[in-house]
């Protein structure tokens, strides 16, 4: 296939994840509602329960990806996501939906590990940063759509619609892979799918600092985002009482992150990941710090339009920073491309979503724990990341590893 239909299925797949999340989104009262959810806290779970399965099964699709290919292991994890989608139609109670969410984030954990082995497969360097720059910025159109999508399910019918629509969502992407998409490992990255193997590629990820380093990095700063996931309701509903507009104003944050995509997509070949990335860490916790100064000492609530200038600006910088992490993480892995993604991703996912499951249970009725929680997870980012670069920033090759 051209490259332009690559990127897009790519895109797409990878977009199943953030449909499962946010599309529900504006839906999160009322599920609460219907379950007799009294905590209103205890709704983000919803969220949380699909992250960590997503999270966990990673640690598996890898291995299996490098053993038996591609697509077969994909089309497996895409079937698990729709049967789960549809079974919530069913579902009885809150622990129950929890459940089904826990075993459609081991579905959809597929989408995230085999597509970034796929790339992994097709290019390297800074030609698979540009591409996931790319695919990042078609990626980030779901955020933008997803919650008013789920907004007028919610208008014209009941909440279990918006998991019928993910399950049609994923037939549809997973019948063009099949139709279209050719198996790309090659039989000499063919590795035994045995304990010693498995534990070997383990070990080549976890003992290789860079790829360490950038992925601890990543973790911590998508804490910030899935801290901010989970809370996003409470914070335009509750505070700002933005209602219907809520869908609205979560898709403005997200074009902030699009354009932030496409500008790195646009600059990486030319200036290199880390010189981006390392200013935009830096940029990032700048924003960061300036925004939890007016929260602390600014009135109470901060006026919506300035939250959402500091906001953007923030996501902004977020947009450079994560696909270029995750191709600095990826990049000396190459010869175990899958077992190496879903190593990073399990770490990145898992931590990322406990991360943020402590900062979204920090809500106290103000946006304070999230700005908080924002500052603090990008310093510990620029602590790793100087870690894995020997305290140099901006050099232009990986430093001896």
């Amino acid at each position: 296939m051209g490259r332009v239909e690559f990127i897009a299925m790519m895109a797409f797949l990878m977009s199943l994840n953030a449909l499962a999340i946010d599309i529900m989104l504006p839906g999160l009262q009322q599920i609460g509602s219907a379950l007799n959810v009294v905590n209103e806290n205890h709704r983000q779970y919803v969220v949380s329960a699909y992250l960590i399965g997503f999270g966990v099964a990673q640690l598996f699709y890898g291995p299996i990806a490098d053993r038996f290919g591609r697509r077969r292991p994909m089309l497996f994890g895409l079937a698990i996501y729709i049967v789960s989608s549809l079974a919530v139609v069913l579902v009885p109670s809150f622990g129950a939906l929890l459940l089904l969410r826990f075993i459609q984030g081991i579905g959809s954990a597929a989408t995230r590990v085999i597509t970034i082995s796929i790339v992994r497969d097709v290019y390297g360097g800074r030609q698979m940063a540009e591409v996931m720059s790319l695919i990042m910025m078609v990626f980030m159109v779901i955020p933008v759509i997803a919650p008013g999508t789920g907004q007028v399910i919610m208008f014209m019918g009941h909440w279990h619609w918006i998991f019928v629509f993910m399950a049609v969502a994923a037939m549809v992407v997973g019948l063009w892979m099949y139709v279209r998409l050719p198996e790309t490992l090659t039989a000499k990255d063919v590795r035994p799918f045995t304990v010693s193997s498995i534990y070997q590629g383990f070990r080549i990820v976890l003992t290789n600092r860079i790829a360490l380093c950038y992925t601890i990095a990543s973790t911590f700063i998508f804490g910030a985002l899935f801290g901010f996931i989970n809370s996003a309701q409470q914070v335009y509903v509750g505070i700002y009482d933005l209602g219907a507009w809520f869908a609205a104003a979560f898709a403005g944050v997200a074009l902030f992150m699009a354009l932030s995509s496409f500008v790195n997509a646009r600059l990486v070949g030319r200036i290199g990941m880390r010189r981006l990335s390392h200013a935009s860490l830096i940029g990032f916790i700048a924003i960061n710090f300036v925004w939890l100064v007016a929260q602390v000492l600014g009135p109470q609530p901060m006026p919506f339009p300035l939250f959402m200038v500091f906001f953007s600006l923030a996501m902004f910088q977020f947009g450079w920073i994560g696909s270029n992490f995750n191709s600095l993480a990826m990049e000396p892995l190459g010869h175990v491309a899958g077992t190496a993604s879903s190593v990073l991703g399990f770490m990145g996912t898992v931590g990322g979503s406990l991360i943020g499951a402590a900062i979204g249970q920090a809500y106290d009725g103000t946006a304070l724990p999230m700005v908080a929680g924002y500052f603090t997870v990008s310093v510990i980012g620029l602590v790793f990341v100087l870690i894995g670069e020997r305290g140099v920033l901006f050099r232009q090759q990986n430093p001896r590893v």
